[in-house]
């Protein structure tokens, strides 16, 4: 069996959703999805003369060759390490078909059947905790048992006074990674608006983006232990390992990050400094599945669990469950597309999440087959269909 082909679709979801597909001439492929950007699917073709005449059974030294091939595109990180990350999962997925087994099976097999998901509910429909909280409850009447909410939204607080000749008594300023003392009384009483409206069993999770500096970390994430959550995201920018450090070292609040990392070297120095309580690989971001497995292994070492950053289609989604199945040290895995309405549509079949969790199937591969008609009628403007050109 030798690969023929590797194109792609780009599906416009929430996010520019880089589905792949790798062909062979045994009549066999398997669809993967790297994680978007300006360029990925760019790269995806790019890779395509390395590995067309590749038997597609090598996955890893298929992956090792378009690293050292795209090097001069910069294979350690970034768009290119998405682009990879997409081939790789199509891969597995091929791999899974011929074989006629799951892509659990190629990791250990399984510790669990059910994938707990937490659904990102963004944020209230307008900055009153109160809206919130009727997020909160909402996405939880629709069976979800972990939730998480971004904590660093406009509020009535965040003012910015950086061009204002004469500034209002606030000191606050969106530049200096700092939180006035009005905003953090607003996220507290988010917070608590959340965890009332939802009750102390429901996982809830916070996210920052990286906005603050580490003593305004330090004051929210002391600030939230009340609260018993699920974790603290990115409390602070990601390129300082230290200063992630001295956050989690300060606070019962767990702190998570990790999604701006790539392949397992990158999450090195995080996991052995303990830098962070909980870890969040984006896995067709951040080199594929046998890269997170790799980090999910070397992270147990220090009692670390994973909880995946995930905005995927179903494709990636499910292919991200079967992984998390096969680690020992998973907690919970992200749904960013709550409000995408034909999400479960772009694949033939049942929903996939169901009461909050979903059940990988003992199909081949990820066991999901595409719905051409929906995934055409959702194609981004100037994407082709796996090569086929619709607007010829």
């Amino acid at each position: 069996m030798r690969i023929t082909n590797v194109a792609t679709a780009v599906i416009d979801g929430n996010f520019p959703w880089v589905l792949v597909k790798v062909e062979t001439d045994a009549a066999i492929s398997g669809l993967g999805e790297a994680y978007w950007g300006a360029g990925v699917a760019e790269l995806v073709h790019h890779a395509k003369p390395l590995i067309v005449g590749q038997d597609p059974v090598n996955i890893a030294r298929i992956v090792e060759l378009i690293q050292r091939c795209l090097s001069g595109e910069g294979s350690q990180a970034g768009a290119a390490v998405a682009a990879i990350s997409g081939i790789e999962l199509a891969l597995w997925d091929l791999l899974g078909r011929a074989l006629k087994t799951p892509i659990s099976t190629f990791f250990g097999g399984r510790f669990r059947g059910a994938i707990r998901i937490y659904a990102d509910c963004h944020a209230g429909a307008t900055p009153d905790p109160a809206d919130y909280a009727k997020r909160a409850r909402d996405v939880v009447a629709a069976g979800f048992t972990a939730i998480k909410f971004d904590l660093d939204m406009p509020n009535p607080y965040t003012i910015d006074i950086s061009d204002d000749p004469h500034p209002r008594r606030q000191w606050f300023e969106p530049f200096n990674r700092s939180i006035g003392s009005q905003e953090l009384r607003w996220m507290v009483d988010v917070v608590r608006a959340v965890r009332g409206a939802v009750g102390p069993e429901i996982m809830v999770a916070m996210d920052a983006h990286w906005k603050y500096g580490v003593n305004d970390a330090i004051k929210l994430a002391q600030a939230l232990e009340p609260f018993d959550l699920l974790w603290l995201e990115d409390p602070v920018p990601p390129e300082n390992l230290e200063a992630q450090r001295q956050v989690t070292a300060s606070t019962c609040t767990p702190i998570c990050t990790g999604e701006n990392l790539y392949r397992k070297h990158g999450y090195r120095e995080l996991i052995e400094k303990q830098a962070a309580r909980i870890i969040a690989p984006d896995i067709p971001k951040m080199g594929g599945l046998l890269e997170a497995k790799q980090v999910a292994a070397y992270a147990d070492l220090y009692y670390m669990p994973i909880a995946p950053h995930n905005v995927a289609s179903p494709i990636a989604t499910m292919a991200a469950a079967h992984l998390c199945t096969a680690m020992n040290n998973f907690l919970v895995l992200e749904f960013h597309a709550i409000d995408v309405a034909w999400w479960d549509a772009l694949v033939e079949g049942a929903p996939m999440i169901v009461d909050g969790f979903i059940h990988p199937s003992d199909r081949p591969g990820h066991g999901l087959t595409l719905n051409d008609d929906v995934a055409r009628a959702h194609l981004k403007p100037g994407s082709s269909f796996f090569g086929e050109v619709p607007w010829a």
